[in-house]
């Protein structure tokens, strides 16, 4: 995400401002005084304003990759533990002598019913069309300690998520800040002009 010109922007007065970075994105600067940031960053309002731009186009594609990321990980938690579910379902019917009967999809839109004897194992997909078989507590092991990682991603996507949003407000205030403060320098230099007509 740091480009060159991104990078001016955080760089010039990161000691008072508390410009921070969070898991490789760049916090954004709150801009105080906007003639000293102009001359800090070396950039007239056009140039400024154009990089302020720039920096909070890249701050929404982070945003957007971030909450694709976020729905995977929401959609993924259930599944996983409705895995973990069927497993100690196997676990609690084993050694009953009782049959586990289940409704299972075979291809979209169709079902097959299946009667489960005593099983001591279970097959699990991991992805890319692999299968492997595990003992229901190894499964139930692996189940756990995938839906534990999830979870934990998508507490740290949360919280990236909210330092984003902070980045992005912090960067509109400063555009607007330019914009404004340069809409009064404009009015100021016209205003001796048109007292003198």
């Amino acid at each position: 995400m740091a480009s060159p010109s991104a990078t001016t922007i955080a760089s010039p007065s990161s000691s008072g401002s508390g410009i921070t970075e969070r898991r490789g994105i760049p916090g954004a600067q709150f801009v105080e005084d906007v003639q000293t940031y102009l001359n800090q960053i070396g950039l007239d309002v056009t140039s400024a304003l154009a990089v302020l731009q720039e920096r909070l186009q890249q701050y929404k594609l982070v945003e957007m990759k971030l909450l694709a990321q976020q729905r995977d990980l929401q959609a993924k938690i259930p599944d996983i533990e409705k895995c973990l579910d069927v497993v100690a379902t196997l676990q609690a019917k084993k050694g009953t002598g009782e049959a586990l009967v289940a409704d299972f999809e075979v291809a979209e839109g169709i079902y097959s019913r299946a009667s489960i004897e005593d099983s001591d194992s279970v097959c699990l997909w991991l992805g890319a069309n692999v299968m492997l078989e595990y003992s229901c507590e190894e499964a139930t092991a692996l189940l756990q300690k995938n839906l534990d990682n999830a979870k934990a991603s998508l507490e740290v996507l949360v919280a990236d998520l909210q330092f984003l949003r902070d980045q992005v407000t912090i960067t509109q205030v400063t555009i607007a800040r330019v914009f404004n403060w340069d809409v009064h320098q404009r009015r100021m230099r016209l205003s001796p002009a048109v007292k003198d007509s």
